[in-house]
């Protein structure tokens, strides 16, 4: 899969399952300094992904500010050919000041064993 530079910054399609349902995330940020990875809250209502009563609500920080976040496991999260099934995403506002609907983090990368080449600006 391409990345594609916008602001400086390298962003990919990220399609989320979740209840038998697809949504594709095309404004999702690749993002290694990211521990986990977060999708904002409003694209995700659209697949049915809401808080419940018992999900745990935490506190999360980076470069963007603090903001607060719920949990939520997912049936599957893919990034062009990578695909992990059963995967906790942080759901969140995501309000950072710039055009963004995720990002992808660490966790992810991790789970998949992602190769990201910068001079090809591919991520496989």
């Amino acid at each position: 899969m391409n990345l594609t530079i916008r602001d400086g910054l390298p962003f990919v399609t990220a399609e989320i399952e979740y209840g038998g349902q697809l949504l594709t995330i095309e404004n999702a940020l690749l993002d290694t300094g990211s521990a986990g990875t977060l999708f904002q809250v409003e694209r995700l209502l659209t697949v049915g992904v809401r808080m419940e009563p018992d999900d745990m609500i935490r506190r999360i920080r980076g470069v963007g500010g603090t903001e607060f976040v719920f949990s939520k496991q997912i049936d599957a999260l893919t990034v062009g050919g990578l695909r992990v099934r059963g995967f906790e995403v942080e759901v969140g506002a995501l309000d950072y000041g710039f055009d963004l609907d995720g990002i992808i983090g660490l966790d992810f990368l991790m789970a998949v064993g992602a190769k990201i080449d910068l001079g090809d600006l591919t991520i496989s």
